[in-house]
């Protein structure tokens, strides 16, 4: 039985397209040639951060994210960059009577623009900053299974990324769902290891009735 759908943030819920490209632009670099290289990166099985080292070696995200900040142009989201399939996927989980929740690698800022985006729409909101652990930590899926009210086993954690959603959430006992969306989500489901995904999507809106027929079939 599947009780619990957690979501990760990015690309998941949030299309970071315009994110990228405001990254782009602090970094004085062509947007195209900033996503290009995020992919080869992505490709290579390296991490993400490296794209940024790439255009300005000694990168540090965090002191950028503050500089920007400083600056008045803090990385940020909004109901317009919500991919189209997440409200009306939420209600109808919410309806069907599963408890819902959003947990992943944000900052405290970020943490905030959940929280007035979703509150009325899940039961937990939860991230890395919150919990001093991020994906794919073992720990920070232990903080999931904590917070949440249902075995491991009854929970679904649905991402973008194998490295970082399905496998880890496979590890501590959980159930995955890879939606196949923004640069990870087309890069990685032709991994091998994409098969190990509970379900593999390509919107939020295929989850209600994949939830359902697997749940009628546990009974």
């Amino acid at each position: 039985m599947i009780r619990a759908v957690v979501f990760d943030v990015g690309e998941c819920l949030v299309d970071e397209t315009r994110e990228y490209g405001t990254w782009a632009d602090w970094l004085g670099v062509p947007r195209h040639t900033f996503v290009a290289q995020l992919g080869a990166v992505i490709a290579g099985r390296r991490d993400y951060r490296e794209t940024f080292e790439i255009f300005r070696p000694g990168f540090d995200l965090y002191e950028e994210r503050e500089k920007r900040a400083m600056a008045g142009q803090p990385e940020t989201f909004g109901e317009e960059d919500l991919y189209p399939d997440v409200r009306p996927a939420l209600a109808r989980l919410r309806a069907d009577g599963l408890w819902l929740a959003i947990a992943g690698n944000q900052t405290v800022r970020a943490g905030a623009i959940l929280r007035r985006l979703f509150s009325d729409d899940v039961d937990l909101i939860g991230t890395s900053d919150d919990w001093g652990a991020s994906k794919p930590d073992p720990v920070f899926f232990d903080r999931v299974a904590a917070v949440v009210p249902a075995e491991p086993d009854e929970i679904l954690y649905v991402g973008d990324r194998l490295d970082n959603d399905v496998l880890p959430a496979a590890r501590a006992g959980m159930q995955g769902a890879l939606i196949r969306r923004g640069p990870w989500g087309w890069i990685q489901q032709h991994d091998a290891e994409a098969i190990r995904a509970t379900f593999r999507i390509d919107s939020l809106a295929e989850l209600p009735d994949l939830i359902a027929k697997a749940n009628a079939g546990a009974n």
